[in-house]
């Protein structure tokens, strides 16, 4: 539990040393995952690419990159990735089109997706800034967020670290290892689960049983595309976030 804690605090210290002051913005990415993840980073449109949009982070291993003023975007990590010396090659969850550097394209689902757009601070809504976790997309590796000097009531920690890699589960390239766990969306394409069509509405879409179990189990993350009110959170313009990657492993 102390090793936990000071790795935490190195990883905090890290993101405010990039961050060169309370009012520049800073992603850290930590990865606690007993294995190699691959972050993808994906910019909403309009936005600046980030860091070539994906990268190699070992275990125990942390990285952080500066959140140009205003960005939005979403993380996520990759698993069982081979690459060749060109960057060529496939992941066995989030892979983003057969490449290292995703380049703005997304991760193929199943991934537990980390989703941020920052505030102006040039008055409200616009000096807040929001963000979640997502199952929207499937599960595949456990994420936590956690904001830095940030302020407010809803300035809270994000995340799903329960082990979710059950039920409508997702296998490795050996077919033995299970690696996550799509959405009923991603399993069955049908508009009640996916929000479309005529259930493209947060009237008409509702919690499905399949949601619901995302929900018990991750209370803190989306679990389908209208769980706003419980899953968005807050925190004031200026803050900087951790996204940890397995972040309960010893």
């Amino acid at each position: 539990m102390a090793m936990r804690a000071v790795a935490l605090a190195a990883v905090l210290l890290l993101a405010l040393a990039a961050a060169g002051g309370a009012s520049a913005a800073t992603l850290a990415l930590y990865n606690r995952c007993g294995e190699t993840v691959w972050p993808g980073i994906q910019p909403s449109a309009g936005k600046e690419l980030l860091a070539r949009g994906g990268m190699q982070l070992a275990p125990g291993h942390a990285t952080s990159i500066r959140l140009p003023a205003g960005w939005s975007g979403r993380v996520w990590g990759r698993q069982e990735c081979k690459f060749d010396a060109a960057g060529r090659g496939r992941c066995a969850t989030g892979d983003c089109g057969g490449t290292l550097y995703c380049n703005g394209a997304g991760g193929a689902p199943p991934a537990t997706l980390a989703e941020i757009t920052l505030g102006s601070g040039s008055g409200a809504p616009a000096a807040q800034d929001f963000y979640d976790v997502s199952l929207v997309d499937g599960y595949n590796i456990p994420i936590a967020m956690t904001p830095v000097h940030g302020s407010g009531a809803n300035c809270v920690p994000a995340g799903c670290v329960s082990d979710l890699n059950r039920g409508l589960a997702v296998r490795g390239g050996d077919g033995n290892r299970v690696v996550g766990c799509r959405s009923a969306c991603a399993a069955y394409g049908a508009p009640q689960y996916c929000c479309t069509g005529n259930f493209g509405t947060p009237q008409q879409c509702k919690p499905t049983a399949y949601s619901r179990l995302f929900k018990s189990a991750c209370p803190k993350a989306y679990s389908y595309a209208y769980d706003d009110p419980t899953s968005i959170l807050t925190c004031s313009a200026g803050a900087s976030y951790v996204v940890t990657f397995c972040p309960h492993r010893r």
